[in-house]
């Protein structure tokens, strides 16, 4: 007999976010050996630079930076969940440069944790109760419906956004969300954004930056910025990428006290499996109570290791920043360009390992639906044999929007589902194309017997009266 959270459906694994995926696994695309089956487009993973990362190793030949005979005790019955020095300071300086030096991190404040997914949970158990909420500006990451709320019984109320305006956050979409959760008796207790946005692709600009720390600023409440894609910005303007770190030096104590950012490995470098995420923040007794938490999650010693000798690599860090950014920005144009010849526009973004892709063109009836979303996801499932998000999954209040992920797989694989689009847009619109030509033909023929109508009851009528 199972509890009753774990019989529950909380977890939101009926998402179509999750159910692509198992659709995926038991058909996977492979060049040779499945060359027809699903590509999966649902994975926001980097393997653009992979490369990379294999020939430091193979440089370092693990030299260095593989425990000697001397290290392995050290390392093997190492505990302490405040994580080892030297890979917290190697970190915190890496976190640095992928934000050009614009603010710099104190790894004392530094909380390790078993990736951004872990970071999250922890920190709605330090800052909320079973019941609380938190506001997400729409469209958000579908996993936040299982990270945030599934064991925490912490409330997400959408902070609703349009493709009006790009999907900015407005003081009034804040103000609005702030009102709603008060009208079902809940208390706000901060607001949570990913920046750069998941599933978007997009930096929060100079302004949203401003509202939201005046927002949260005037209500008293905490700031949670996701920054786990924070090296994946290849538009790297003075305001190509604001991090709320900016505000921990806003001078304001109460309000830097309330200001938290979530960091991970997976994203830009790559490393998913290695597990390795943080919280950042200026508040001691948040740090100190996210730290005993931790102890749930840690990183392995050996895993902290290996990463304290990498990330301590200035030159090798310089190099992979550069050639990472230029290699998406490069996968992404091509993504764009592609999609753009067949006529499906895509959100214009900076950041990102997907593009937020607007197929309103391509729903089944003249007026967009959730309802015709599912059935153009299912349809790109089953007979495209694509699998991607559909932006019901994001809580995107307009139908037709989908995320489509190109960093995880080689150019190849692209260009196979590039193809794979463009026949199926072409199938779509040849059938629009001789719908309409069946209806315009229709409307010749019922308008040319409208005529001989008229001229036979001319003709009778005419008869009639020289009779």
């Amino acid at each position: 007999m199972l509890s009753r959270k774990l019989s529950s459906n909380s977890h939101g694994q009926d998402s179509s976010y999750f159910l692509g995926w198992e659709e995926y696994t038991k058909n996977p695309f492979h060049a040779i050996d499945n060359p027809n089956g699903i590509i999966q487009m649902g994975l926001a993973e980097n393997q653009l630079s992979v490369d990379q990362i294999k020939g430091w190793l193979k440089r370092r030949n693990l030299t260095g930076c593989e425990p000697g005979v001397s290290d392995f005790k050290e390392l093997a019955s190492f505990q302490d969940y405040h994580g080892l020095p030297a890979f917290k300071s190697a970190l915190a300086a890496f976190m640095g440069k992928i934000r050009d030096g614009r603010v710099t991190f104190d790894e004392e404040k530094i909380v390790l944790t078993a990736g951004a997914t872990s970071a999250n949970e922890i920190l709605m158990f330090c800052l909320a109760d079973p019941g609380d909420a938190f506001l997400l500006p729409t469209p958000y990451y579908p996993g936040f419906d299982r990270d945030l709320k599934w064991r925490t019984g912490v409330e997400i109320i959408p902070i609703h956004t349009s493709s009006s305006n790009n999907f900015r956050i407005t003081t009034s979409s804040l103000e609005q969300a702030f009102r709603h959760a008060q009208t079902l008796g809940m208390t706000v207790k901060g607001v949570l954004i990913t920046n750069p946005s998941n599933p978007l692709g997009t930096t929060i600009t100079r302004s949203e930056f401003n509202q939201l720390i005046r927002f949260v600023d005037s209500k008293n409440i905490h700031l949670i910025s996701d920054e786990i894609y924070a090296g994946t910005v290849f538009n790297n303007s003075p305001d190509g990428f604001i991090s709320v770190a900016e505000a921990l030096h806003c001078g304001n104590h109460s309000l830097s006290q309330r200001i938290h950012l979530v960091y991970s490995l997976s994203k830009d470098m790559g490393m998913p499996g290695f597990r390795v995420g943080l919280i950042y923040s200026n508040n001691p007794s948040l740090v100190s109570a996210a730290t005993k938490m931790s102890s749930f999650g840690l990183v392995s010693a050996q895993t902290q290791y290996l990463l304290a000798n990498m990330l301590s690599d200035e030159s090798f860090v310089h190099s992979y920043i550069e050639e990472n950014r230029k290699r998406i920005r490069e996968r992404k144009q091509l993504m764009v360009s592609r999609l753009h010849e067949v006529g499906i526009p895509c959100l214009e973004s900076n950041a990102g390992l997907f593009c937020w892709v607007d197929m309103r063109g391509l729903l089944d009836e003249s007026g967009p639906s959730f309802g015709g979303e599912k059935r153009l996801w299912t349809r790109l499932i089953h007979e495209v044999g694509l699998n991607v998000c559909a932006g019901s999954s994001c809580h995107c209040s307009e139908p037709g929007w989908f995320r489509i992920c190109f960093a995880n797989m080689d150019e190849w694989a692209m260009e196979v589902a590039m193809d794979r689009i463009k026949s199926f847009a072409d199938s779509i619109r040849g059938q629009e194309q001789a719908a309409g030509t069946v209806l315009g033909q229709r409307f010749i023929l019922l308008l040319l017997l409208s005529f001989i109508f008229v001229d036979d009851l001319g003709r009778t009528l005419s008869s009639q009266v020289k009779s």
